[in-house]
């Protein structure tokens, strides 16, 4: 018998910290941990779990960015002024208000990868994974995380070139 209860308490932190940093948003935050959870449960039902921790965490990726491509696609950039952004206390208002629309536009980005692409992204990127790490979890090679890492960055550098130019001009 699996003790959801014990898995809860020593994972739950650590996915919904990964899944709400990914989306920005509590209400599909809470939706995506719930459903991280209940794939949890159907893969367990299937085979054996040798890291609950990973699957749990690797499972929050991909449902998160599951949820930037629905929102990608319900929704003009226009649209999507229900992002929250927390910023750091410290920073003034407008480095915080800078800061919300990169994370929200990286958001809208990592949507339009392809799914390998962003999921080895965010783990390496926005969590620290290393590349072993990533390439247990996701049951490939280390040479196949650091090629999707590649092609991530690279199309994310194309994604996010319109911004990354105003922001130049705006310095200047």
């Amino acid at each position: 018998m699996i003790d959801w209860e014990g898995i809860v308490a020593r994972e739950g932190a650590g996915v919904w910290r990964r899944v709400y940093r990914l989306l920005g948003n509590r209400a599909d935050a809470e939706e995506v941990f719930q459903e991280t959870f209940l794939a949890a449960l159907s893969f367990a039902r299937r085979q054996e779990v040798e890291s609950w921790g990973a699957l749990l965490h690797r499972l929050g990726t991909a449902k998160a960015v599951d949820r930037l491509r629905q929102r990608q696609r319900r929704h003009s950039r226009s649209e999507m002024v229900d992002f929250e952004f927390v910023g750091g206390g410290e920073a003034e208002p407008y480095q915080n208000a800078q800061a919300g629309e990169l994370s929200q536009r990286l958001r809208v980005a990592l949507g339009q990868l392809p799914q390998r692409q962003a999921e080895v992204f965010a783990l390496h990127a926005l969590e620290g994974w290393k590349h072993d790490e990533i390439a247990d979890v996701m049951q490939i090679t280390t040479d196949a995380v650091g090629v999707l890492l590649h092609r991530a960055r690279a199309r994310l550098r194309e994604l996010l070139a319109p911004v990354m130019r105003v922001e130049r001009q705006v310095r200047s």
